[in-house]
Parts: C-alpha cells; structure tokens; sequence
C-alpha cells in the first residue's frame, strides 16, 4: 500500500503543486480586491469566504455572487482567476486519468491485491512457482483434490490460460519473477499455513535460485524442485530441497517398472492421477533388442533402466565426444543407413531421445518404414508440437511434464502416499495386481482420492474416546457405512504406519492405537464421510455394537433405568 501512495504521489507531484499555487494566488488575490455590502459600505471577503467562492468557480460550480453583488474590481479578479484555476485543474485532472492507465500503478495494484488475497487465507496452500504444462496440470489435480494453490508465473500469456480454466476455488497469481524473495514473500512463503513451494520451471538456476530463497526464509517449508543437471541437484539439496525431481531419471525408472512390473506402474499412476479420471491402459514394452537414438541425460537415463531390466541396446549418437558415449553408431537417426547399421531390422523397439522434435519425428518414420512392428518410444521437447505427436501416435511419448506432476502429487497429497509408492515398488508384480483388482472392484475404474489420518485426540476424538473406555476399534469399523452398519464403504486402507513401522494393506481386524497413522484410498462421497465416523462418538458406537445411543441426557437416563428394571432378579 505503500508503495501505491508514493507511485500516486510521485506521478501527481506537478499538478498538486500548480494546483495549491493558483489556488493561493487567487484567494490572496480576492481577499485584497475591494467590494461593498448590501447597504453601500466598503467589504473585502475573508481567506475562508474566498477560499469558497475560488473552490466553486474552479471546479466550475458557479453559485453566483455571493454573499453581496461583486464589485467591478472583484469581478475583474475573478476573470483572472478562473484561467489561473481552472487550466491546473483540467492539468491535473488528465494527469489522474494518465496514472490509472499507468503500467507501474496497474502493476502495484494488482500486486498489493494478490498480496492480500494471501494474508486472508484460512486454509493450506501451496505456491506454483511457474504455471507451464507441469504446473498446470498440477494446480487442475490439486484443486480437484480441494487443496489451495497460488501461482507466480512471470509470462502473461500463460496467466490467461489460468483465466480461462475452470475451477473449484479461485487461484490467485501474480505476474512477476518468483526469482525474487519480495514476491515470494508476497505469495505467502511466510504465511504459517503455506504446505510447500513448488518450483517446476524450465530453467534450472531459477529452480536452484526459488529452492535456496525459500529454504532461507523458511527452512521448514516443503520445497519440491525440477532439476536435470545433477551439479544444480547436488547444490539444491545442500540446501536441503525436500525432493529434487529429474523428469529424465524418472521416465527411465518407469519406463523400466512398465517392462519389469507393468502393475506397479499402474498402481503409481492411478494413485497420483486427477481423481475421476479414467486411465488408459498401458503399452507393455516388448523385451529384445532396442536401438536408442540420443544419449544425452535422456537417453543415458533411458540406457540405463533398459539394460538393467537385461534389455540389449544399440546406441545411436551424434556427438559422441560430447556425451561421453563409448560404444555407439555416430549419426542422428534421421537417416537409413545410420539404422540398419544399427541392426533395426532385429530390433523390437526404438527410442527418439534426442532434444530436437522434428529429428526425433524423423526417426520414428524413417524406423517404422524399415520395421513395422517396432515399438516406440518418442521424446517431446516442446509443448506447441503436441499436435504432431499426437497423430503420429507413438507407443510411449515421453512427457516431462505429466512425469513431474504424478512425481509431485506424490509427495504433496501426502507424505504416506510416496512412502507407500516406494513401498510399492519393492513389492513384486502379482501383489500390485491384487491390490489395483481390489481398488477397483471397491470404486471402478476411475482416478480414486488418497488421503491420510491420524489416529490421534484433534483428529479423531471419536476413536480415542472409544479406545479408552475399553473398546477395540479396528480398521474395519472405519470402513463401515454409518448409515447401515452391514454396508460397507467405497474404501481401502492401503498403508498403515504405527511407531515407523509400515503396514502395507493392512488386515482390516488389525486393532486402532493412538498415533496410528493411516493412507486411505476411496471414492469422493467416502472421503466426505469419513470424518462423521472418526469425530461422532455416537456413531463409531452404532458401527461397532450396532447400538444407538440416545442424543440427549435425559433419554440417557430414562433408558439406563429402563435397562436396570427390565434385568431379572437374582
């Protein structure tokens, strides 16, 4: 607000000044010029009478001449003084309306305005440090998910892509450079219900640059980070960045879990999907000979998963001195000769991994016309040629930005999610299988919502209360409807953590303590349940002995007597 005053005042400066000039000028001016009352006696107007009459002949009022009939002098004056006031004032009238067309001022306004959105915010948020395809598809799930976000993005245009969506709650953003503290500042890094900052842009020193900023402002703030250099990574984690994403060292991680453990895959990309979506299903990468066009950090990433996954691969590069690669075909793969060197007739599969979208293309067509039945992998570098991606239709397109979003709703859902997605990942393929069969035959096929509790007195008084007195509340009784007890609900817990200890999928008889910590997965209603169960004692009792305690005191007490007379006699 400052800031806005002193821009106002700076901008006005001129016109104020010629205004209380003129303004001094003709009311000192009126005050000497002589005049006579209305019974002939000589009269010179008072500095207020003045001030008065020069306030409403200059803002062309016109009350007359009063209080008495002005003498010919005073009329002269009065000529005078209209052009000496009234031009300042037209001056400083076109000077206001220059200022609210003002590029600093609008930008002033709309900052303190964003600012003060933050400051009012009663719930958690997140701030998205960009608003690219990453960023985007990350504000749509989160806000899905009915989790606040707000945004600094420096790029108008793509402010207007936010405009133009659809969501559940208002995103505040600010057009400015996340870069710098003041407008992290600005977008609540100091507000205490900020959940984290995620900075996802394409730039690695802007990434490093946010990550060390907000560490420094608030060392216990979640910060998630794009990187794919790894001295920008080694820096950002001195600096202690919560979780560094490489969107090349994770497509090699899943491209390796689709060929080894195809329902892990699933199981990760059902459960950090936009809840309601419905997944396609995935291309399963047939194992033999691949020929990897490319062996920058995608496709050394890419290189590597293969070979460890027992896949043999050809590799084809344009610059082997450069990347470092020992044992290859120099060439780009755009061209036949270089493909058949590199036996593609043989090969089951093809990936088009370099940085450059039309050669990448190029290689796919040029491959597919020597072996029809080659699997493909393709990498997309720049979002505006989706279209051409798309009608080609690859087996596997690679994109960066989906690859960092499932990373990051991984971690932002809730700490238990990526704890179990790892879990996961150490589990053999049959046991995702079982466990995606039971989510699904439990709420359909469409993206379920994942959400964590504890068992604890401000989260779930219902169920403390219960285990003090004696009851055993397990995990089923949580999964009952309150409507109908012998109902049971659309969910499933998946993860259990007690002292440290996980529980993967655990027993549903398994008994409830105090500090348990439980990863649900269940369907939108369910997740809106919920909490009548864990907050009502009434009903968690209803649940577990099917009995209805009455709501108030004195039925309580009617009900206890009823119960004594009705007992039989010894």
């Amino acid at each position: 607000m400052d800031s806005i005053l002193f821009l106002i005042l700076r901008r006005l400066r001129r016109p104020l000044i010629l205004i209380i000039v003129s303004f001094a000028i003709a009311i000192i001016g009126l005050t000497l010029m002589p005049g006579v009352d209305d019974k002939g006696q000589p009269w010179k107007m008072s500095i207020f009478d003045a001030l008065y009459v020069i306030s409403y002949t200059a803002t062309t009022i016109g009350f007359g001449e009063i209080p008495y009939a002005y003498s010919k002098a005073q009329r002269l004056w009065l000529t005078l003084s209209i052009y000496l006031t009234v031009i300042p004032w037209f001056y400083a009238v076109g000077k206001i309306i220059t200022l609210l067309q003002d590029t600093g001022l609008r930008q002033a306004v709309t900052t303190e305005r964003f600012a003060n959105k933050v400051r009012q915010f009663q719930e958690p948020f997140y701030i998205l440090c960009s608003y690219g395809q990453s960023s985007s598809l990350l504000a749509k799930a989160l806000d899905e998910k009915g989790m606040r976000v707000v945004v600094i993005e420096p790029q108008q245009e793509r402010l207007n892509e936010l405009e133009l969506i659809d969501t559940r709650n208002i995103i505040p953003y600010l057009c400015a450079d996340a870069i710098l503290p003041e407008n992290l500042e600005r977008a609540g890094v100091l507000h205490p219900l900020c959940s984290g900052v995620i900075a996802l842009t394409d730039d690695d020193n802007v990434n490093l640059a946010v990550a060390v900023a907000v560490k420094l402002m608030n060392p216990d703030l979640l910060v998630i980070a794009r990187s794919e250099r790894d001295d920008i990574a080694a820096n950002m984690a001195s600096f202690g960045t919560d979780h560094i994403i490489n969107p090349y060292t994770l497509f090699g991680d899943q491209l390796a879990m689709r060929v080894h453990a195809l329902g892990t895959y699933l199981l990760h990309e059902w459960l950090t999907g936009v809840p309601g979506d419905t997944l396609p299903p995935p291309e399963t990468p047939p194992k033999g000979m691949w020929v990897v066009c490319g062996y920058g950090r995608f496709g050394k990433s890419v290189v590597e998963n293969l070979e460890r996954e027992h896949i043999t691969t050809t590799i084809i590069e344009a610059m082997p001195e450069l990347t470092g690669c020992d044992y290859c075909i120099v060439g780009s793969g755009t061209e036949a000769k270089t493909l058949l060197e590199a036996d593609i007739t043989n090969a089951v599969g093809i990936v088009a991994g370099t940085d450059n979208d039309t050669n990448n293309l190029s290689i796919v067509m040029t491959a597919f016309e020597l072996n029809p039945k080659l699997f493909v992998v393709i990498r997309k570098n720049r979002r505006h040629n989706g279209r051409l991606f798309k009608q080609f239709n690859a087996d596997i397109t690679m994109q960066p930005t989906e690859i960092i979003a499932h990373e990051c709703l991984a971690h932002m859902i809730s700490p238990l999610l990526a704890q179990f997605l790892s879990l996961a990942r150490s589990q053999t393929n049959d046991w995702a299988n079982k466990l995606i069969s039971q989510l699904v035959m439990t709420m359909g096929e469409t993206v379920p919502e994942t959400w964590a509790v504890r068992i604890d007195k401000a989260n779930t008084p219902a169920v403390i209360e219960l285990i003090k007195s004696g009851l055993n509340v397990t995990v089923q009784h949580l999964m009952q409807d309150p409507a109908n007890r012998k109902e049971p609900l659309d969910l499933v817990p998946i993860l259990l953590l007690r002292n440290n200890i996980p529980n993967l999928v655990p027993d549903p008889a398994t008994r409830l303590k105090a500090g348990d910590r439980i990863l649900f997965c269940g369907s939108p209603e369910t997740k809106s349940i919920l909490p009548t169960i864990l907050n009502n004692t009434k009903t968690l009792t209803y649940i577990i002995d099917g009995i209805e305690i009455p709501n108030s005191l004195v039925w309580r007490w009617l009900e206890s007597k009823f119960k004594r007379k009705s007992r039989p006699k010894k």
